[in-house]
């Protein structure tokens, strides 16, 4: 618990085997935040899902079916509002991004300053001397420019996957109407802004190592295409050129009725683990 906040940080995963355990174990190193760690396994073909069977304080589950980044995510993200989580925070298992960042994203969150929190690599400066690929950079800056035009916002990246959430923030975003895919990131930030909030940012210390998964050239041409359209409909909706159905938030009927903290996860299509 922090400030009486139920704090769970999700790990979406695919063959994480090699760094699982000490990403984990950075994460409860954070004594006093964590209150419980979700690692969903998309059908990878490694040992990520035994390993996090292991882990204290860990619900581990497994995709039947790779499902994708962005199909992943919406797992993680219902099963923490079905544990009860007032914050969520994401933490790749790749060891990428430093969980020593928790407590300040929590408290972000928790003290009610903001809704949503993201550890961006672009701020302080360094992401080239952390080993950010320059080709990586250049898209990076030329993306997080285009959509700040699209989406009249000020975001110093939109492409990081370390990210922190309220539940209510969660309960009103229509998460489930986004890509399977890593375009997921995305548009759940447009469908953020689009409801009103303001999306805060801490800077972030950037790490590229042999293990931190890493998109491909290909794959990520098709990751900025999706950013530019989901920024292009984002602004025709907001002129009333085209539906804004995708941006909606949730109807209060979607809204999670209870918030459990005990007993396995109820999502269909798993096989949980929990110890």
């Amino acid at each position: 618990m922090f400030r009486d906040r139920r704090v769970i940080v999700v790990m979406p995963a695919y063959n994480a085997a090699a760094t699982l355990r000490r990403t984990h174990a950075e994460v409860l190193a954070q004594e006093g935040i964590v209150d419980e760690v979700i690692v969903v396994d998309d059908a990878g073909g490694d040992d990520t899902l035994a390993i996090a069977a292991t882990l204290p304080k860990t619900i581990a589950v497994r995709h039947e079916h790779n499902l994708g980044y962005g199909g992943n995510q919406k797992t993680c993200y219902r099963l923490a509002l079905e544990r009860g989580a007032d914050i969520v925070i994401m933490v790749h298992p790749d060891f990428q991004y430093t969980p020593m960042l928790i407590p300040a994203m929590a408290s972000l969150i928790a003290n009610g300053v903001y809704e949503c929190v993201l550890g961006s690599r672009i701020l302080g400066g360094r992401a080239l001397a952390g080993g950010m690929p320059l080709w990586k950079y250049v898209a990076n800056r030329t993306l997080t420019w285009a959509e700040n035009l699209l989406l009249n916002a000020n975001l110093s990246e939109y492409h990081t996957g370390y990210r922190a959430f309220s539940r209510s923030l969660l309960e009103r975003v229509p998460f489930e109407n986004n890509s399977n895919g890593f375009v997921f990131d995305n548009q759940i930030l447009a469908q953020i802004h689009w409801l009103g909030y303001t999306i805060a940012e801490v800077s972030c210390p950037t790490k590229y190592f042999k293990e931190a998964s890493s998109i491909n050239f290909a794959s990520s041409c098709s990751y900025g295409l999706g950013c530019l359209a989901t920024g292009l409909h984002y602004r025709l909706a907001r002129w009333g050129l085209v539906d804004d159905a995708f941006f909606r938030p949730k109807p209060a009927s979607a809204h999670p009725p209870e918030r459990p903290v005990s007993g396995p996860p109820a999502t269909p299509h798993l096989e949980p683990t929990l110890r």
